[in-house]
């Protein structure tokens, strides 16, 4: 017998062992390294179900700087909310039927409430102006339980580089560091010092790992080397704010003192390795063009302006839409491979091949 070749039986015997042939025939059928089907679901254990959403009311209402007001979210039977952890994030249905996602800036050792801020944006699609405008005291809202996709680590240095809005998931990260004594550092910039909402908060926790830092004080934005200066030896940086300013802190990492990024972007990520492909408005069209530099979900928009949608960057789901024909490039972080079997598609991210045509019920 050939030394390499297992004896058929678990001691060396020449007849076959029940127990591992059973598992061998086990393991044919049910491992998915061996082709097999994927292991069933026990058919008496009930299918999980996504928890249902929070009904919650506006508590107050706060101006904390120039176009940026901060809600605080309470249970109005008085109840504890579900825990959370700092970088997490709500995502809100408003009075229009919209839906946006906001970072919790509160305190996680707060059960009582959860507070997030929204900065008006004139250019934006419609979300923060109807928060600013029609969202106060008393407004009721359906609220999706926190989600992380910005986990807080706890490195023993980390360095927290905030622009503008972009301070909301880093203030409660900036108190973790406080509370368990991490050599930490905060520098927040925006355009003008009445734009950096929470400065006195911030300032409160630690006033010499805090730095603010105004543009119109400056001559301009910093650039990624003046804000890693301020990294401690070996740091964990972590990063939310606009697209300049991450993409300056991502080319200056490699001649820092820091050690690891970690980053939240505004919004979704240039198409950097696209290509040009035509997606389709249900069977009869109209066809769309989509140049290899921009997203399916902004064409589809400038066809049907209510489309919704709120991260633009792969993960909330908001703006799926059903795939009916065609071959698509998913590069979601959402989706099931169930779901895409199905036909689900977020057009924020994904795309086709060069002169394919994907065929969208809308």
């Amino acid at each position: 017998m050939d030394p390499r070749t297992p004896p058929p039986d678990l001691y060396g015997r020449p007849r076959a062992d029940t127990f591992l042939r059973f598992l061998t025939a086990f393991g044919d059928r049910y491992s998915p390294a061996l082709g097999g089907p994927l292991l069933r679901r026990n058919p008496r254990r009930p299918l999980s179900r996504p928890a249902p959403a929070l009904r919650l009311v506006v508590a107050a209402r706060r101006t904390v700087a120039a176009d940026a007001v901060e809600l605080t979210l309470a249970d109005p039977s008085g109840g504890l909310l579900p825990p959370w952890q700092p970088g997490a994030h709500l995502r809100l249905t408003l009075p229009s039927g919209r839906e946006r996602h906001y970072s919790l800036c509160g305190d996680p050792a707060d059960r009582a409430a959860y507070r997030i801020a929204v900065r008006r944006l004139p250019d934006g699609g419609g979300g923060s102006a109807e928060v600013h405008d029609t969202v106060h005291p008393g407004t009721r809202l359906t609220v999706r339980r926190p989600r992380n996709g910005f986990a807080f680590c706890a490195e023993p240095a980390v360095l927290l580089l905030a622009g503008g809005i972009g301070v909301t998931p880093l203030l409660p990260m900036a108190r973790e560091a406080q509370r368990h004594g991490l050599d930490w550092r905060l520098v927040h910039t925006g355009r003008s010092a009445d734009t950096l909402p929470f400065a006195a908060e911030l300032r409160a926790l630690d006033p010499g790992r805090v730095h603010l830092r105004a543009d119109d004080e400056h001559g301009g934005p910093p650039t990624g080397a003046e804000l890693l200066a301020h990294a401690p030896r070996g740091a964990a940086v972590y990063c939310c704010g606009p697209a300049p300013m991450l993409a300056a802190v991502q080319r200056a990492l490699d001649a820092s003192p820091a050690a690891a990024l970690h980053f939240e972007r505004f919004g979704a990520a240039p198409v950097t390795d696209g290509a040009p492909f035509t997606v389709r408005l249900g069977a009869e069209g109209p066809d769309l063009a989509v140049p290899a530099d921009r997203s399916a979900l902004d064409v589809l928009r400038e066809a049907r302006p209510d489309l919704a949608h709120s991260c633009k960057q792969g993960f909330c789901g908001t703006c799926e839409v059903r795939l009916l024909a065609g071959t698509a490039d998913h590069r979601d972080r959402r989706l099931t491979p169930e779901q895409r079997a199905a036909g689900a598609l977020l057009p924020c991210v994904s795309r086709a091949a060069e002169g394919e045509t994907l065929v969208l019920d809308l």
